[in-house]
């Protein structure tokens, strides 16, 4: 089996498999490494008996030559095209070891070693295809074809790749939904395990969003596509996990950078364990036989096989939880961040404004939602964000909203409009009261500002109606990821922010976070990370916006947050939460911790089986079969202690805290 590490193609976790969805499973006798060892045993288990019993060599000695043909021709051709380039691989040393066996009268040997070898090859193709097969099992979720609707009403069936952003989509009882987008129209419960997790359906109606690959329920759902087929979760998932699987972490290259220095000192050794005791006297075969015992037992592949497994396990796993990691780099650098730097709008927040305070003015004689609507009429025909703040307010109290005739809008200052024969006018209190500085509304709009939430101006022909408050909400989970964030790293995180102090200062009380750093340009943010690093501190910086992307870059590693990101955050990051789950973040940095925590335990196995066979070998007499099972079970047993962060329960040990 080989020692350089094939790109294993990483995989999802069990929602994948639990789904009900098509999955593409490859058999084991579809992997040439699986038939070629499996032919080798067969050859070598007739070949035994025949053996032990005493028969010619002409009846077993053609099967034994069989065994080494099928079992080691792999290995053996792939080792003489890495020499050509140079590279020492193992494989060719065990090929080398069994054929010398071979020579000297140890045929069983040979092929007892050959057998184990392509054996354990077998068991790590295998586990490689399995993890293959997952990343392909999310691909298979997402239907081949979906319903499009015309204009005019008309459905046509066509191929889920031709959907374009803006198309309208058809989902019936029971179909996969075919692309990501919002609910136009319908009701029903949607089984979004393969995006989440969750194993209980979601209820979706207007305005919800659905993914690719997910489960509709009993009711019909017309869904408006909002994101290229090949640009949905699930496939920006595969294509960023596939990626990251072509990365190497440092830990990795510096063990590849060891790998061939020790593989020819291993070399060397070798040839003087049996030079040197052939030159005081010793026989040949017991000394050619501790030789090539040596030269196997001492091969560094459970080392080269300790790093990425687990590294690209994590990195499956997240991607299957919405978090895609861009590298094994940015998967190891996660785990060792012991500083976090927020942002505020649209990281901590919704980035969504949302109307948090209606107060109407006593002599108005308005009632909350009396004010409320006019104001929203009044709004509806804008598109500034504080308007559709207002006007989704009004929405949501289900209030019937007017027509506005003869709407006007000055920039900085508001609209106006007339609204059942009333001039209503929403916008800046400072602008529109003017000379009313001391008029109630204005008292009751400075108290709003001085709680971190923007005032909006509603007055009736002139005369001061009420005043609205807005402002951006926290988000559910932002208090509990902070408390896990101080628990991972021993320290508050910072909140890094452009919005002004009193704004930055509520929302920070609220997630639990002490140290706020307001009114930040983009540079301010680069600084405020950089004095951390310069304290010592390996920074995890989390943004969205054009504005977060310097520190994004400044830090340690970065985080963006995918839904409403801006392009250029989602490039700086070395990690996506595609989306927006900010609770994600520290579970990542704890699934990365562990994956940490299996690359030692493999550094530590695979050096104690090293150690431990090398000193059976040159202080005693290793038999040379013992020696294969030996560094080929350490092999394995590396190569799936790293596959064990493909489960599902490794996420959850990381979301609850068992990780630390």
């Amino acid at each position: 089996m080989s020692c350089t590490l094939t790109r294993p193609a990483p995989a999802g976790d069990a929602a994948v498999r639990d789904a009900v969805a098509p999955r593409r499973r490859t058999r084991i006798f579809a992997l040439p490494e699986a038939r070629w060892a499996a032919t080798a045993l067969v050859l070598f288990l007739i070949a035994l008996p025949l053996y032990l019993l005493g028969a010619p060599a002409w009846a077993w000695g053609p099967l034994f030559a069989l065994t080494y043909a099928t079992g080691g021709w792999e290995p053996g051709w792939a080792g003489l095209q890495a020499l050509r380039e140079k590279t020492l691989d193992v494989d060719l040393l065990m090929v080398v070891a069994a054929l010398g066996a071979a020579a000297i009268g140890q045929a069983l040997d040979g092929a007892l070693l050959i057998v184990i070898f392509a054996t354990s090859g077998a068991l790590e193709a295998i586990a490689t295809a399995r993890t293959a097969d997952s990343v392909r099992g999310l691909l298979d979720l997402a239907p081949t074809t979906a319903t499009r609707l015309a204009d005019d009403g008309a459905e046509e069936t066509v191929p889920t790749e031709q959907l374009g952003v803006g198309d309208t989509i058809l989902v019936r009882p029971g179909e996969r939904i075919g692309a990501d987008g919002h609910v136009l129209d319908g009701a029903s419960e949607v089984d979004q395990a393969t995006i989440t997790g969750e194993p209980l359906p979601v209820a979706k109606q207007v305005s919800d969003e659905v993914f690719a690959g997910t489960l509709n329920g009993t009711g019909a759902l017309r869904v408006k596509v909002e994101r290229d087929p090949s640009d949905s979760v699930i496939a920006r998932i595969v294509t960023m996990v596939e990626e990251a699987s072509e990365t190497k972490a440092p830990t990795q290259l510096f063990i590849e950078k060891v790998e061939q220095r020790y593989s020819l000192g291993m070399v060397a050794a070798t040839i003087a364990l049996f030079t040197l005791p052939l030159l005081f006297g010793a026989a040949l075969q017991p000394t050619l036989l501790r030789a090539m015992t040596f030269m196997i037992v001492a091969s560094p592949c459970a080392v080269v096989l300790a790093t990425m497994p687990p590294l690209l396990s994590a990195i499956a796993n997240a991607g299957r939880h919405g978090v895609l990691v861009k590298s094994a780099v940015v998967m190891e650098q996660l785990g060792q961040i012991d500083a976090v730097a927020l942002d505020k709008t649209g990281t901590l927040t919704e980035g969504t404004p949302r109307v948090t305070d209606i107060r109407p003015l006593a002599a108005s004689g308005l009632s909350e939602n009396e004010l409320l609507r006019l104001a929203a009429a009044a709004e509806h025909p804008s598109e500034h964000p504080l308007a559709r703040a207002v006007v989704d307010a009004a929405r949501a109290r289900n209030l019937d909203i007017p027509l506005a005739e003869d709407f006007a809008s000055t920039p900085g200052t508001g609209v106006s409009a007339k609204v059942e024969g009333r001039t209503v006018a929403v916008g800046s209190p400072a602008r529109l009261l003017d000379s009313l500085i001391s008029h109630p509304t204005a008292t009751a709009a400075a108290k709003l500002e001085e709680e971190g939430r923007t005032a909006v101006l509603v007055t009736l022909h002139g005369t001061p109606a009420g005043v609205l408050g807005i402002a951006d909400r926290l988000r559910e989970e932002a208090t509990a990821t902070v408390t896990a964030l101080t628990e991972l790293t021993g320290s508050a995180p910072l909140l890094v922010t452009g919005d002004n102090p009193r704004a930055a200062a509520r929302l920070a009380a609220e997630a639990g976070i002490t140290d706020v750093r307001a009114g930040l340009l983009p540079q301010d943010k680069v600084t405020a990370v950089q004095e951390m690093e310069q304290a010592g501190r390996k920074v995890l910086a989390v943004g969205d916006g054009v504005n977060d992307a310097p520190a994004l870059a400044a830090a340690h590693t970065g985080i963006a947050m995918g839904r409403a990101g801006s392009d250029l955050a989602l490039e700086t990051a070395g990690a996506v939460v595609v989306r927006d789950e900010l609770a994600t973040i520290p579970t990542v940095v704890a699934l990365s911790r562990q994956a940490r925590r299996l690359v030692v335990q493999n550094l530590v196995i695979a050096a104690a089986f090293i150690t431990g066979l090398v000193i059976w070998d040159l202080a005693g007499t290793l038999p040379l079969p013992l020696g294969v099972a030996g560094h080929e079970g350490s092999t394995v047993i590396v190569g799936l202690n790293g596959l064990r962060l493909l489960a599902d329960g490794a996420w959850r040990r990381a979301r609850t805290g068992n990780a630390q």
